[in-house]
């Protein structure tokens, strides 16, 4: 069967835009060739263009997202529903005039999902004042968690000293010996310009050293990476307790058997690098952040006393993790209500690294609020975006934005 005006038949004609509404141009037209059509990539997103977009009616309820178009340098915006998760609208950049002449076209729209933008804030209010918006949830907590990793680091030498016993690095040597020879000028009446030249060190470093009271303060917590090593990190552990000579080929060999696929090289570095130790792992900062971030019964029991340990020797740890178990309870049971008594004791709390969150919830106070209570989230955009990221690399970035947003709103 033919249409009005039409050289292929109907049939033909929806198979072909199956296959270019999945791949477009050089990829459809490949695919094609082997039904065979023989098209060029060209005549692939012509077709890819003429599918009309579907009409979809706007919700009360939306939400907005930016998206790379070149990374670091140009950004576009997609709108969507959060609730049936279908896609609205592609605008061609995230500034907050293209944003609020989108929403005033669209009057209907009374509640807006949203990052921690101002951009989308500020559009919304200029249009929209009477809306309601909702900041997403996983922004905030995912902002919390930088607020924690940073605390954590900022206080390591403080909970470093309950784990595992460490030995001094030659770089830790070095140090100690540094500040030994700082502070012996300085008690000489040596002054710290004079002390940068004598030593060879630049002044800042003669400076931070001449603030640390002991030099162990200047001992930073291990940086250790995860390793396929861990896995098997109890058992070299209790060899190397049970049998303290054993060669380290020995041990290879042992690890081989139960599944080790690193090389020597990266075990032997593995063992000098102090990691079996004691019989714990040492906690990095960003591991000891995870760990404060993740919810008590998705931890081992040993983890949790670990943890606990960690903790327990830094009263700023302390009071952090108990910020952050009270800030989770208010996420999980949607207790927007306690979000100002929450804030008030995260200030009194004495912590310095939560202040720039804090600032920021306080003049985001009624989107955050409101991101605590209503059961919408960014969810289902994040989802899209991931999907628009595939679509990207497919066209290789070499088609330009209408091409892009066709693809996008055609799903």
């Amino acid at each position: 069967m033919l249409g009005r005006y039409q050289r292929r038949a109907t049939r033909l004609s929806k198979t072909v835009g199956a296959v270019v509404r999945e791949l477009a141009g050089r990829a459809g037209a490949r695919l094609l060739a082997a039904l065979p059509v023989r098209w060029s990539r060209h005549t692939a997103i012509r077709v890819l263009l003429q599918i009309p977009l579907p009409r979809k009616d706007i919700a009360s309820v939306v939400s907005v997202d930016d998206f790379a178009l070149l990374r670091r340098r140009r950004y576009a915006t997609v709108i969507v529903d959060p609730v049936t998760h279908e896609r609205l609208e592609v605008l061609s950049d995230r500034k907050s005039d293209t944003v609020a002449r989108w929403l005033a076209e669209h009057p209907g729209v009374d509640t807006v999902v949203r990052d921690g933008s101002m951009t989308y804030a500020e559009a919304i209010r200029r249009v929209r004042p009477g809306a309601t918006q909702v900041s997403d949830r996983w922004h905030l907590w995912r902002g919390l968690a930088r607020v924690v990793e940073k605390a954590v680091a900022a206080h390591g030498r403080c909970w470093a000293v309950s784990g595992p016993p460490r030995r001094h690095l030659a770089r830790e040597t070095t140090t100690i010996e540094r500040w030994h020879a700082v502070h012996a000028l300085i008690d000489h009446g040596v002054g710290l310009l004079d002390c940068s030249r004598r030593l060879g060190l630049s002044l800042n470093t003669v400076k931070r050293y001449a603030r640390a009271m002991q030099p162990d303060t200047l001992r930073c917590p291990p940086q250790y990476r995860a390793s396929i090593v861990d896995p098997h990190r109890d058992f070299l552990w209790a060899r190397r307790a049970t049998e303290p000579g054993v060669p380290v080929t020995q041990l290879f060999a042992e690890i081989k058997v139960r599944g080790y696929t690193g090389g020597l090289n990266l075990l032997w570095r593995y063992i000098n690098e102090g990691r079996l130790e004691g019989d714990r792992v040492a906690v990095s900062p960003r591991r000891l952040a995870t760990w404060i971030m993740t919810r008590p019964s998705q931890l081992s029991a040993a983890r949790r006393e670990h943890l606990g340990e960690l903790v327990a020797a830094c009263p700023e740890m302390t009071r952090l993790a108990a910020l952050v178990r009270d800030l989770a309870a208010i996420l999980t049971e949607r207790q927007g209500r306690d979000l100002g008594v929450w804030i008030g004791q995260a200030c009194e709390s004495g912590i310095a690294e939560p202040a720039p969150f804090l600032r920021g919830l306080e003049q985001d106070h009624d989107a955050a609020l409101a991101g605590f209570t209503p059961p919408y989230s960014n969810g289902p955009i994040e989802g899209i975006n991931t999907k628009i990221k595939l679509i990207k690399r497919q066209m290789y970035g070499n088609a330009g934005y209408q091409l892009l947003r066709h693809r996008i709103l055609l799903g």
